[in-house]
């Protein structure tokens, strides 16, 4: 008997540690059964790099309204504008993984890390994509008394007066300042870049005859256009807003294949558990179906894009190696 159980008992360290390594095999498996089942048990927070007003938050409260009926806990828009939405990247990058912090993402996620140098984070490391939400098209609008007419009236003024038409942008590095960048080199003009602290301030300029022109959102253009105080000369989408069918898509301008919008989309940190990525990505999904939230989306100027998550993170990869370039080549600085 001595003999029998001397081996066992010689050596109590190595019991011990299998015993550990056997109670945590059990824990992971149990939470990897069940992680997903009881979740949500308390509210989430959406964190939003914008002001409460804007266009990324309306997306946000719509789509977390359907959230919260579907799973029956409260989602919580949280906005953290600064440093060009890094602010609140940072602060989801360091949130616990455990998907009750989710970050409603658009463009700045991509363009960021070649824009601020030292790169601030890496979005493809850092955060694992959940689902695609939707975009909104970046128009071109004029004041009224502007003699510009259409995007081909802008190209031949432009070209007759090199970097003397001036447009205002909601900040160097934006969305719509990049989609001017690039349309500018395809159309071989340019123009003189002034940069606002948001797309308001620049719009309320524009209507005061300090500039010509704008870019911006199609939400932030729409009241003015509808007031009959701004004119679009194009819209930057594949087809035309449902919110100003009159105006022409840039490619019905002479460009085709060429468009810029600002897309969305709710992302978590890296370590964020699969089985709750995969539920927080259905559940969105089914919120893109939801008529409200299509309702709300299109009342904006934007469309729902139900994607796979594997999808969005190729979006993400995709638009960090095209901003990367522009960057580069048109010598963007952060303000």
């Amino acid at each position: 008997m001595n003999h029998f159980f001397k081996p066992f008992f010689a050596k109590p360290h190595g019991i011990c540690l299998v015993a550990v390594l056997l109670c945590q095999a059990l824990f992971h498996m149990a939470y990897g059964q069940s992680s997903s089942s009881n979740y949500p048990n308390k509210p989430v927070k959406i964190v939003v790099g914008y002001a409460a007003g804007g266009a990324v938050d309306l997306v946000a409260r719509s789509v977390g309204q359907s959230l919260q009926a579907s799973l029956g806990q409260a989602f919580i828009i949280e906005n953290k504008p600064g440093a060009g939405t890094n602010i609140a990247v940072k602060q989801v990058i360091d949130a616990p993984a455990d998907g009750y912090t989710l970050l409603l993402a658009a463009n700045a996620l991509a363009a960021n890390m070649s824009l601020y140098q030292p790169m601030p984070f890496d979005a493809e490391r850092d955060l694992v994509p959940v689902s695609l939400v939707g975009r909104v098209p970046v128009v071109i609008a004029a004041n009224v008394n502007a003699p510009y007419t259409d995007i081909k009236a802008l190209i031949a003024a432009a070209k007759g007066k090199p970097n003397t038409i001036a447009y205002g942008s909601p900040g160097n590095g934006s969305t719509p300042h990049m989609a001017i960048e690039l349309f500018t080199r395809a159309a071989g003009i340019d123009l003189q870049h002034i940069a606002y602290r948001g797309g308001s301030p620049a719009i309320t300029d524009v209507l005061g005859g300090q500039l010509p022109l704008v870019a911006v959102n199609a939400l932030e253009a729409l009241p003015q256009v509808k007031a009959g105080k701004l004119k679009v000369l194009a819209v930057l989408s594949p087809k035309r807003s449902n919110i100003f069918p009159d105006a022409p898509t840039i490619a019905e301008s002479g460009f085709a294949g060429f468009e810029a919008s600002v897309w969305y989309g709710f992302v978590a940190p890296a370590a964020t558990p699969k089985d709750v990525v995969a539920k927080l990505h259905s559940e969105v999904q089914k919120a893109l179906q939801n008529k409200d939230v299509q309702g709300r989306l299109s009342a904006a100027g934007g469309e729902v894009l139900p994607a796979s998550s594997e999808a969005f993170g190729a979006l993400i990869k995709s638009e960090r190696a095209r901003y990367a370039k522009l960057v580069k080549d048109a010598n963007i600085k952060p303000e």
